[in-house]
């Protein structure tokens, strides 16, 4: 990732005492982009490669971990941040993970000159990819009937911001928001690996290629569509071709659209 206007300087926080070597002489930016579990930090020296730092406590603390098992599942199998160091202690988390290289997805399409639907393109493919590995391999869980029971959970427990919901929601409390995505609920069994949470920001590419994937705490064996919904409809900020494209591309002719509401809807509760 580069470095803009998402990352501002700041002072650095406590830490264990393991990781004080790891990260001395180190300058500290906040990311402040993105809806990811936990603060997320940049850190740079010069002559060191850049690292990232994330860190959360209670609930924050546990989709780190999630995050941290996930990307280490995935080295060798997807380009995903390397893990430098992990502590859990007293309901709080750090992962330090290696920076790498590329721009996000959403970075690319609003930079003059971009071939918007070159970038489609390498999401696409990548897509393809990762939809191909070996899902009897993967012991993360991620499915929509899973995710139903988590955002019923989360709705009951007054978790669920309205205010956060997409622009065609707005007004909409989020009862009527899972009443017509329970209407549309898929009647499919279909499990891919998925990334779980694929938006835009969570892409980097280089050179027309996917390179990376970032905020992996959501990934496990899930309907294919939970992935395309999240692209697709970030898309939609830019245009309908290119979330059009998007299908095309993946080798999807003719969408299920009821699937792709239903994944879009769900995401609301997260």
């Amino acid at each position: 990732m580069t470095e803009d206007t998402r990352e501002v300087a700041v002072a650095p926080i406590p830490l264990p005492a393991c990781m004080n070597e790891l990260i001395a002489g180190f300058e500290w930016t906040r990311d402040t982009v993105g809806k990811s579990g936990g603060t997320v930090y940049q850190l740079h020296r010069s002559g060191s490669s850049r690292l990232y730092l994330k860190y959360g406590q209670g609930a924050l603390a546990s989709d780190i971990t999630d995050e941290m098992v996930r990307l280490r599942w995935l080295a060798g199998r997807a380009p995903a941040p390397e893990v430098r160091h992990f502590v859990v202690s007293g309901g709080k988390a750090w992962l330090l993970m290696a920076a790498l290289p590329g721009k996000t997805g959403r970075q690319l399409l609003t930079e003059k000159g971009t071939d918007q639907g070159v970038v489609v393109d390498a999401m696409a493919r990548f897509l393809r990819v990762i939809h191909s590995l070996r899902v009897e391999d993967c012991p993360f869980n991620n499915s929509h009937r899973h995710r139903l029971s988590l955002a019923r959970e989360r709705l009951n427990a007054g978790l669920v911001s309205v205010q956060g919901f997409d622009e065609k929601r707005a007004g909409s409390t989020a009862e009527q928001v899972w009443s017509e995505m329970i209407s549309l609920v898929p009647n499919t069994s279909e499990s891919v690996i998925t990334h779980g949470d694929l938006s835009l920001d969570n892409v980097l590419i280089e050179d027309n290629h996917v390179v990376g994937i970032i905020d992996v705490a959501r990934m496990g064996s899930a309907d294919r569509y939970q992935d395309l919904a999240t692209l697709w409809n970030c898309l939609g900020d830019f245009d309908a071709a290119l979330q059009e494209r998007l299908l095309v591309s993946y080798g999807i002719a003719s969408p299920d659209m009821r699937r792709l509401r239903f994944h879009v809807l769900l995401d609301e509760f997260f």
